[in-house]
């Protein structure tokens, strides 16, 4: 087993439509707005930038994110990502039998920062909670805006 790969899945039911969930989830530069552990999101050019993590463990993540699908049709965002994490992200988003969204978040990466690296086994459990906790607020954050925004028309 390779103690620094990891695989995420996370699933938030958001109460508004698919199409108003990935007009949010899009915008990334709006991330820090919502999600808390998202520290800061930088702008490279159209397709890619840096964005800084910090949740409950004391350092912080950063990395470089490329666009690698953009599909508004079917729902689906991804990234390629490289620095401390290299790998890759993506939402898939369906719309739930009550009328709200289905966001699933899958990623795939493997850690490259060193201190992370060197503390592989005994940290991962530590590792994993930060990462589930992460995910938790940030489906708190989306569905708080997401309220706060109100209903919004589906986009063409």
């Amino acid at each position: 087993m390779d103690w620094c790969h990891y695989r995420f899945r996370s699933v938030w039911n958001l109460r508004a439509e698919p199409a108003v969930v990935y007009a949010a989830l899009e915008r990334v530069q709006d991330y820090p707005a919502w999600w808390p552990q998202v520290r800061e999101v930088t702008p490279l050019d159209d397709h890619s930038g840096t964005a800084r993590f910090r949740s409950l463990l004391p350092y912080d993540l950063v990395i470089t994110a490329r666009e690698r699908s953009r599909d508004p049709e079917r729902g689906v965002l991804a990234i390629t990502m490289t620095g401390d994490l290299d790998g890759w992200a993506r939402w898939t988003l369906t719309s739930a039998p009550d009328g709200g969204t289905r966001a699933r978040y899958d990623q795939e990466v493997d850690v490259r920062k060193p201190l992370l690296r060197r503390l592989a086994v005994p940290g991962r459990p530590l590792l994993l909670l930060n990462h589930a906790l992460m995910m938790r607020a940030g489906s708190r954050g989306l569905a708080a805006r997401l309220d706060r925004e109100g209903p919004h028309p589906a986009r063409p």
